[in-house]
């Protein structure tokens, strides 16, 4: 029995990036069975919609934000509990500061605030350009350049210190 080339087309477009959404899945939820139900929903979903998609250059970028969607209907019901009072920016650095930690790059990763965290996976995991990216998830390319260029900043300092970053110039003033 042949398949429609329809069918065809998109089953070439699953096996070109399968294996790219899953891993995006799995450092976005850190569980495998999770990130493998989730990659099935992020095709089950984009076979349903894959006659409205029309740019083939997008493909990768638009199953990108259906996997981010379906990661983020996961949690759309849970809470997570945390101190109100407590700014994220001192919840990241007291534990970054923890000695016992060992912060590793994936311990590095998750201490990213996610506006950070986001855009660089989706660089790093998923190739995507910093176009692709801001379309995802809805934003500026300036803005993803920006984000993209703290969250760099920012693993450094985890995994090498202060130290092991440049120190800034300053601009002469008039």
């Amino acid at each position: 029995m042949f398949a429609s080339p329809r069918r065809a087309r998109f089953e070439t477009v699953v096996r070109a990036y399968a294996n790219d959404v899953f891993r995006y899945l799995y450092w976005l939820c850190r569980d495998r069975s999770l990130a493998e139900d989730l990659s099935q929903e992020t095709f089950a979903r984009a076979w349903a919609a894959w006659e409205e998609q029309r740019d083939e250059k997008a493909l990768k970028a638009w199953l990108f934000t259906i996997a981010r969607n379906e990661h983020a209907r996961t949690y759309e019901r849970k809470r997570i509990e945390l101190d109100p009072e407590a700014e994220l920016d001192e919840i990241v650095s007291r534990t970054a500061s923890d000695p016992a930690l060992g912060i590793d790059i994936k311990r590095a990763f998750a201490l990213l605030p996610e506006t950070y965290r986001e855009p660089l996976l989706l660089q790093v995991l998923g190739g995507l350009s910093s176009a692709e990216i801001a379309t995802s998830l809805g934003t500026s390319e300036d803005a993803i350049n920006m984000r993209l260029s703290r969250a760099r900043r920012s693993m450094r300092e985890m995994l090498e210190g202060p130290a092991a970053l440049p120190a800034r110039r300053k601009e002469p003033t008039a």
